[in-house]
Parts: C-alpha cells; structure tokens; sequence
C-alpha cells in the first residue's frame, strides 16, 4: 500500500530520478525556460522552489544546502545572484508551467517550465493592458492635413518658375 506516498516516482530509480531533476534545475536556472514533459515539470517546480527560497537568504549555510542538491558552482552564482535578487520580494510561486500540448512520438503532454520574472513577453501582455484606447475618428483627421500639405507644396512650386517665365518676359 502508498499510504501518504504523494510524489510522482516518474518510473525511476531514487538516484536516477535526483540526478534527473538536479540536471533539470541546473538547466532551468541557467536558460530561465526549458521544454518537458508536464509529469516532469510539475515534480520540478516541487524540487526548485524550496532552492529558490533557501536562495533569497545568502548565507554560507543556505550556499551549502543548495550546492548539495545541485553540485554545480556556476548555477549557485547564478541562483544566488541574478535570481535571487528579481524574486527577492516574491513569497513564492517562482515557476510557471505552459503546456503546449502533446508530442508527435509518444502522445507525452508537453509544456514549458519557466522562471517567472525573467520572461519579458509575459511583461509586455501587461504594459499592453495599461495602455489607453483612442477613437478611430482622430485618426483620420490627423492622416488628412499630412496628405494635403504635399500637393500645395507641388502646387507652389510648379506656379514659382511660371511666375519667373511671366517676369523674364
């Protein structure tokens, strides 16, 4: 029986399935987004979150926890820098999960895992919310006069060397 058994195994090892997610972590902080599968992703953001959160206090301590999940100075620089610092004020809720449907091969649900401060188009949909709407009837009125101003431009100059032809004569 699973009596209180809640983590997805994902059909491996114990060691196959930490190294998995410790190499899953490394990418996603290295590259902010990866692609997976959705089983994956969701037992990733279980095994990162708690690292990002251990990683808003820089501490020996907290350095040598995470390094002992993750193994790799390059992406402890970066967690405890670059990361750390945008999620600083966040209380949790670092990752964003985005299925994008199914693979071709085996029918697996397939999804991005990102990091949420770090995706600039998610940005920009809410920049476009705050911005106001204009009418369209100003818009023609401003497009009428700029066409209008080159033909009376045209107009004086052909009746300027007329004018000096009339004066010559």
């Amino acid at each position: 029986m699973r009596h209180n058994k809640k983590f997805n195994h994902l059909g491996r090892t114990a060691s196959h399935r930490a190294a998995m997610l410790a190499n899953m972590a490394t990418s996603l902080i290295m590259h902010k987004r990866i692609t997976t599968t959705v089983a994956k992703a969701k037992a990733l953001k279980k095994y990162v979150e708690p690292l990002i959160t251990k990683a808003k206090e820089d501490s020996t301590n907290s350095r040598r926890v995470v390094f002992s999940y993750l193994q790799n100075k390059e992406v402890i620089k970066e967690l405890f820098s670059t990361v750390a610092e945008k999620v600083g004020d966040r209380p949790g809720g670092y990752t964003r999960i985005i299925k994008l449907g199914t693979r071709q091969g085996d029918a697996a649900q397939i999804c991005f895992i990102e990091l949420v401060d770090f995706d600039p188009e998610m940005a920009k949909t809410e920049t476009k919310k705050k911005a106001t709407r204009r009418s369209r009837k100003s818009a023609p009125k401003a497009e009428a006069p700029a066409q209008e101003a080159p033909a009376a431009e045209e107009v004086k100059a052909e009746e300027a060397p007329a004018a000096e032809e009339a004066k010559a004569e």
